[in-house]
Formats: structure tokens, C-alpha cells, sequence
């Protein structure tokens, strides 16, 4: 395992990582998170991904209990979370919904806090841009959780570059604390913001990504050419809504050629799209997402993969996918 800079700051991430979006308390609960998290800190995974909207907070309670319970060094280990949705079940969720306002954000990181029973959290990002609040009062509030020690840094998920970059002037004009990473969804059929969009943004700013979803939901892995097999993410009634693109049939079909090429490389499908995102200088991590301890280790291969995608390669697997990809 290798360690890259979080895009110009000095904190150091593992270049894969360990989520829980989907799988914590869906798929997997306290016992098997903690054998997945031992297994990805015994690879050298320092950072693991949380938000809370995952399982309306049950992930980030999950999350902190395996922390409590396999006892790390709280200086070993990097944890996110994630603010825009909310979690009120109430029913009241006025300035608590689908917001990056002062007070939604001030409450929310208190929230998270207690439900990882930790004193700071290294990593915050607004989970997505608000088009209702100013963006000077999102970056005064995720500022000040910094200057409070309640957080070590912020960034954003699934903003523009237009958004991103207004956010860092704004906190360079006023002397705040400026956003340092961006997760954006990165793969082999979703290019366009991370190979396009950002590109200025890596020198003028030293943006960092930490990217998601880097099978496609599982489509990259090619268990979805023959149907939504059981027990799938697919099959799960909350992700209902990504049935009809994982059985797109012409990204599948390309998902058959790319298998060819990984039979080549003597790896699997999902190696070879993890090693590909791996391979970008800026991708500070990969953030793998596993129900499973077969499923991480085999995420986990991609390591030896890398270092095989040679130009001639890359060259292939672009004329395979590239058309396909948005």
C-alpha cells in the first residue's frame, strides 16, 4: 500500500480506501465491519468513508463502534463524514433537509460526533451543493468547524468546478479555512468531471479526490450481464433506481471485452477497474465499498495490477470504453 498527499494539504491517505455507503447496516453490521476494517488496516487502509445520510446514521454508529472495539490509536486512522441531506425523522425538517445552512451544518457535525463517540472528525464534506444557501455561508460554517477542532479539514462531493472554485475564493478572500478535497463518482463510464472539469483546478488550487463508486455499483464486475443476481446491491429495493443502468446492455457488452483484457493481465474485472483508477497521479484515494471480506480482498489485488497498465493497455481499454463513458 502506497500513501498520497490529500491534494496539497500534508495529511497522507492510503491510495485505496474502505466506504460504507450502501453496505453498513444494510448488508453488513457491527461484526462483520469489524472483521472488514481489521482486514483493510491490515492491507495498510488508513481512511475509511462515512456520511451521515448512510443508513440515516446507523453507519457512522457502526463505523464508531468498530473504532471503540478494535482500539486504534485514534493518530493511526483517517474518518469522513458527509453534511446535506440530514437524518431528522420527525417530520420537521425546515432548515434540516437537503441544506448547507449555518445551522443545519453546526448541528449536524455535533450529531455525527456523537454517533462516532469521537472528539473530531479528520475529514467533512457538503454531500452536495445548495443553490439556496450562499456559498459564503457554507464556507464560514465548515471554516469555523475547523477552527472549533471539530474537524481537521473540508471539501466538497459532487459539486462543479465553478462551485468548488467559488468556495476557495471566497475563504482566500476572507482568510478561512479553504475546501482541500472533492469526491467525486469516478470510473470507467463517468470521466467527464474528474478528466475534464477539475483539470485546472489539481494546480490552481491543489485540489484532492477521493473517489467513489469505482465498479459502477458492481457493473464493472460483470455479475450484472446475465440479470440482477440475489443478494446483489442491485437487488436491494433501496437501489432499485440503478437496476436499468447495470443491465444497460451495451456497457455490459463492453464489460465482456474488458474481461478479456483482465484475463490477459491474469486479474479480475473489478482489479482491473480499480488499478485503472488508481493509476491517475490525481486521485488521492479509491474509496472500495465491500459486504463481504472476499469482495475486499479481492478489491485489494488491484495493487499488483497497476503497475501492468501500460500505455498500450490504457489505449485498449479506452477504445473500449470511452464511447460509453460521460
Amino acid at each position: 500500500m502506497q500513501y498520497r498527499r490529500l491534494g496539497r494539504s500534508g495529511l497522507q491517505v492510503s491510495e485505496l480506501s474502505l466506504g460504507s455507503w450502501v453496505t453498513y447496516h444494510n448488508q453488513v453490521d457491527t461484526g462483520s465491519a469489524v472483521e472488514l476494517m481489521a482486514a483493510a488496516r491490515d492491507a495498510g487502509i488508513n481512511f475509511f468513508d462515512n456520511a451521515e445520510a448512510y443508513a440515516l446514521g446507523k453507519s457512522e454508529e457502526i463505523m464508531g463502534q468498530v473504532f471503540k472495539q478494535l482500539g486504534w490509536g485514534r493518530h493511526t486512522y483517517v474518518v469522513s463524514t458527509k453534511f446535506y441531506w440530514g437524518i431528522d425523522k420527525s417530520g420537521t425538517t425546515v432548515n434540516y433537509k437537503d441544506t448547507l445552512n449555518r445551522k443545519y451544518l453546526m448541528q449536524a457535525i455535533d450529531g455525527s460526533l456523537k454517533r462516532f463517540g469521537l472528539d473530531e472528525i479528520d475529514l467533512v464534506y457538503c454531500h452536495r451543493p445548495d443553490p439556496h444557501t450562499p456559498i459564503e455561508e457554507t464556507v464560514r460554517a465548515m471554516s469555523d468547524m475547523i477552527t472549533q477542532g471539530k474537524a481537521h479539514y473540508w471539501g466538497t462531493s459532487e459539486w462543479s468546478a465553478d462551485e468548488i472554485r467559488a468556495a476557495w475564493e471566497i475563504a482566500e478572500r476572507h482568510h478561512l479555512h479553504k475546501p482541500v478535497m472533492e469526491q467525486p463518482q469516478y470510473h470507467l463510464f463517468h470521466r467527464q468531471r474528474v478528466e475534464k472539469d477539475y483539470a485546472r483546478l489539481y494546480e490552481d488550487i491543489g485540489l484532492g479526490l477521493t473517489t467513489w463508486s469505482p465498479l459502477a455499483s458492481g457493473l464493472l464486475t460483470g455479475k450484472y450481464r446475465d440479470g440482477i443476481p440475489e443478494g446483489s446491491r442491485g437487488a436491494l429495493e433501496s437501489m432499485s433506481w440503478l437496476r436499468e443502468q447495470l443491465q444497460e446492455p451495451q456497457r455490459n457488452a463492453a464489460v465482456a471485452e474488458l474481461g478479456k483484457i483482465a484475463d490477459e493481465l491474469g486479474c479480475t474485472l473489478a482489479q482491473l477497474a480499480i488499478a485503472w483508477i488508481n493509476r491517475n497521479p490525481r486521485v488521492s484515494t479509491v474509496i472500495l465499498g465491500a459486504s463481504k471480506l472476499s469482495q475486499l480482498q479481492d478489491n485489494l489485488g488491484a495493487l499488483a495490477v497497476t503497475p501492468k497498465l501500460t500505455p498500450e493497455i490504457l489505449a485498449r481499454i479506452d477504445a473500449i470504453t470511452l464511447p460509453l463513458a460521460k
